[in-house]
């Protein structure tokens, strides 16, 4: 698992419209908040996106690019995020390899079966590719808010 102080893996995916984002295209630029969620139109999921759409004119005014990450593939995400009114970047990482490579692709236990899942956690990048913050099984409800705090605080240091 990722630790404060590691390099970000680099990755390249598609959005709801089949636009392909690179993480590198941020280098130098921006700060990414890359949050993993488990699966498009689920109570916690919506309740997360939500909040990040909420506060997204504030990441804004941080130079911070808030994008969300599930296994779900392209036609979902759009169709999630059309039906919500989600302005965040949704990418599809149908291959797990992003999920795999932040560690985030775990075994779970629900209801008594086990099976991999997506641990819901959440990335904070500096502009130079480093994790700032790695905060892992987060719990949706004041997620973003928190988030939010956290990138206030990254320039401040």
């Amino acid at each position: 698992m990722l630790q404060p102080g590691d390099p970000s893996p680099a990755f390249s995916l598609p959005d709801g419209d089949m636009e392909l984002f690179s993480s590198q295209d941020l280098l130098g630029k921006k700060h990414l908040v890359l949050y993993f969620y488990p699966k498009d139109d689920t109570p916690g999921c919506t309740l997360e996106a939500l909040e990040f759409t909420e506060l997204q004119p504030e990441f804004q005014a941080l130079n911070t690019e808030v994008v969300g990450i599930s296994r779900d593939n392209c036609i979902s995400h759009g169709n999630f995020r059309d039906k919500y009114g989600i302005n965040v970047r949704l990418l599809a990482d149908t291959e797990g390899e992003v999920c795999r490579a932040f560690g985030v692709w775990q075994m779970r236990e629900r209801q008594g079966k086990k099976r991999m899942g997506i641990l819901r956690s959440t990335f904070i990048i500096d502009r130079q590719g480093i994790v700032r913050h790695a905060l892992y099984n987060v719990k949706p409800r004041g997620h973003a808010e928190a988030v939010l705090r956290l990138v206030r605080a990254l320039d401040q240091a």
